[in-house]
């Protein structure tokens, strides 16, 4: 079973339909196991709080995708062990702490991060870190 860490950006695609959906959608087969910090609700909350103040979701579908999300299949992880291995990427990458703390995770999980954050992706996919982030798309 291959196993990933998965950022917001790709997980909020499981439920509003969005460009690379369809690719999102491939990590919910039962072959992968999916791992998250627990940062992960927080940023997903602020997706959808930020579609409903956009007016592009109502809500009652922002609240039922939260209720969906506590129910994926995902492995949460705290944060707080993964803390400063991931402020130490985020000075060496220059990326935010938040984002950080994905790759913390998949480094010491041994596998890759999947993102669909292209501004996220772009940064670090020539860089010493190229090996650990994955583009959605690229999904195997």
């Amino acid at each position: 079973m291959k196993k990933f860490v998965v950022d917001a950006s790709v997980a909020i695609k499981w439920y509003l339909p969005e460009e690379h959906n369809a690719a999102a959608e491939r990590l919910l087969n039962q072959t992968f196991r999916l791992h998250v910090p627990d940062l992960f609700f927080p940023e997903t909350g602020n997706i959808l709080w930020k579609r409903l103040v956009r007016e592009e979701i109502s809500k009652e579908k922002a609240c039922t995708i939260l209720k969906l999300l506590e129910s994926a299949p995902i492995k949460v992880w705290e944060s707080k062990p993964l803390l400063p291995e991931a402020f130490n990427i985020a000075v060496k990458a220059q990326r935010t702490v938040y984002d950080s703390l994905y790759i913390a995770l998949a480094i010491s999980e041994g596998c890759r991060m999947v993102t669909a954050d292209r501004k996220l992706y772009n940064s670090l996919h020539n860089g010493t870190l190229k090996n650990t982030v994955l583009w959605v798309e690229d999904i195997p």
